[in-house]
């Protein structure tokens, strides 16, 4: 599908600074900036990082048009020459990222980008908005996917998003997450992530009967019949029609795979009751479904009650991540490049210390464990270092310099892949099932300590010596200075 320009889905900031970065004769010079986040959604123990490939996208399809030039004219702040020179704009920098699907933590590049001022200040926008909601998705999938403990969970939620596009890569990035497909159609067709659905209530209320409805449904859908029996009363007519449509339907066809969904009531007493009549009529293969508003902690506490569920549709809780529906990365800058070519570490400074960034460009490793196969610790170096992994190293606290840990007999992985070369694409984008087979192997490269939804175990990102040194050299300056 033809994509849509969204070059000008930006905040106007970005438009009147790129024209006073050309204006002053800085729009060449070659600026470093990186995605982060501060604080993990729902005090979770870790995120999922989504949204490359959109971000890919509007990067080759990022330019000018002459209504948004004359737009901009119109708006009365613009230098001609500066709009004359956005007619030929396109990014011609660097771009590294961490791959979609990786758990990523606090304070760690997710994405560094370096390019003239003003295309890397101009591209902020998107970037943020692209990989902070499909990260706060495939977040929160991925902690409702461990609640459901190997059960089916499919993506419920485009009616209640918030928007089109929050519907369709929404759905994308619950993929991502580990859910197993989407009520979405198009996201199917557009990404490959497998859609399905049975019937509404209103199908039922179309018919004479309850049975009836149950009956023409298995007669037209033999083989993906899931009947929904929450219409009246799931216990006293619900069950038993669905289980006479599957006698009358189904069993002369010999087909035993079937299904019951159920929208409403007590979740765990329904399903219980529902799989006895089921098994008790013989139809010990028909899975049992729900729905209605279910989240991590809901699915948790039924299975923890006996419930006796197959699958769970997730609508609202999951595709707007209800319970906190912000993800909160933020892009900054952390170096530039002066006249020889030299890379000057910057840092910003704030009296609320949670904001205070790591200067410098910078290389994100993984430590991990070659007995266990379990990460131990992440860690910011500078880009020109390197870790020895043959050898003990030892890493600290950047927060506790006197919490220190040596590490052994174990690998350490660069995390973050290029993207672009000089405004070429060199990175191979991975289709969207090989993302969430990966996504599921690196989660479980984490101890379980870190995956509890409460309390889990702090997972530290530490830095080098080197780059703690000039953190703080700076910081000592830049107090002098106030």
């Amino acid at each position: 599908m033809e994509r849509e320009n969204m070059t000008m889905l930006c905040d106007f900031y970005e438009l009147t600074m790129a024209n006073g970065y050309f204006l002053t004769g800085k729009k060449d010079t070659i600026s470093y900036f990186d995605v982060f986040f501060r604080s993990i959604p729902d005090k979770g123990g870790f995120a999922i990082t989504a949204g490359l490939q959109d971000v890919v996208e509007y990067i080759q399809n990022l330019k000018f048009t002459e209504e948004d030039i004359s737009y901009l004219r119109g708006k009365g702040l613009f230098d001609e020459a500066f709009l004359a020179y956005l007619r030929d704009f396109h990014f011609t920098g660097d771009i590294w990222a961490i791959p979609e699907g990786t758990p990523v933590f606090p304070n760690e590049p997710i994405m560094t980008v370096r390019a003239p001022s003003i295309e890397a200040q101009f591209i902020e926008t998107y970037v943020l908005l692209a990989l902070n909601h499909q990260s706060l998705i495939a977040t929160k999938a991925n902690r409702i996917v461990r609640a459901a403990d190997g059960r089916t969970v499919l993506e419920f939620g485009s009616r209640r998003a918030q928007g089109t596009a929050a519907a369709i890569n929404g759905a994308r990035a619950c993929y991502i997450g580990g859910v197993n497909g989407t009520a979405c159609t198009i996201s199917d067709e557009r990404f490959g992530v497998p859609a399905g659905g049975t019937m509404a209530h209103s199908w039922v209320q179309m018919f004479d009967s309850q049975y009836e409805a149950f009956k023409k449904y298995c007669e037209i859908y033999p083989r993906n019949a899931t009947l929904l029996v929450d219409t009246y009363n799931s216990l006293r007519s619900g069950i038993p029609d669905a289980i006479r449509a599957f006698n009358e339907v189904l069993k002369p066809l010999g087909i035993k795979k079937c299904g019951i969904r159920i929208d409403s009531g007590d979740m765990a007493y329904l399903t219980r009751k529902a799989r006895e009549m089921l098994d008790e009529a013989g139809w010990t293969e028909c899975k049992i479904s729900v729905s209605n508003s279910m989240d991590e902690y809901l699915i948790k506490d039924i299975l923890d009650q006996g419930a006796q569920i197959d699958l769970f549709g997730v609508g609202e809780r999951m595709i707007t991540a209800k319970s906190e529906p912000v993800f909160g990365g933020v892009y900054k800058v952390c170096a530039v490049e002066d006249a020889d070519g030299k890379i000057v570490p910057k840092i910003k400074v704030s009296e609320n210390v949670g904001k205070i960034t790591n200067p410098h460009y910078k290389k994100v490793w993984r430590f991990y464990g070659r007995d266990t196969g379990k990460a131990i610790a992440d860690y910011l170096s500078v880009y020109d270092e390197t870790v020895d992994d043959s050898g003990d190293f030892e890493i600290f606290d950047p927060e506790a310099v006197w919490k220190r840990k040596l590490v052994y007999d174990f690998e350490a992985k660069e995390l973050q892949v290029p993207i672009f070369q000089k405004g070429k694409l060199v990175y191979d984008l991975p289709d969207l099932q090989t993302i969430r087979a990966y996504c599921a192997a690196q989660v479980d490269t984490l101890w379980d300590e870190v995956k509890r939804f409460d309390n889990p175990h702090a997972y530290y990102v530490d830095l080098s010596q080197k780059l703690w040194d000039i953190k703080q050299n700076m910081l000592l300056e830049a107090g002098g200075k106030l």
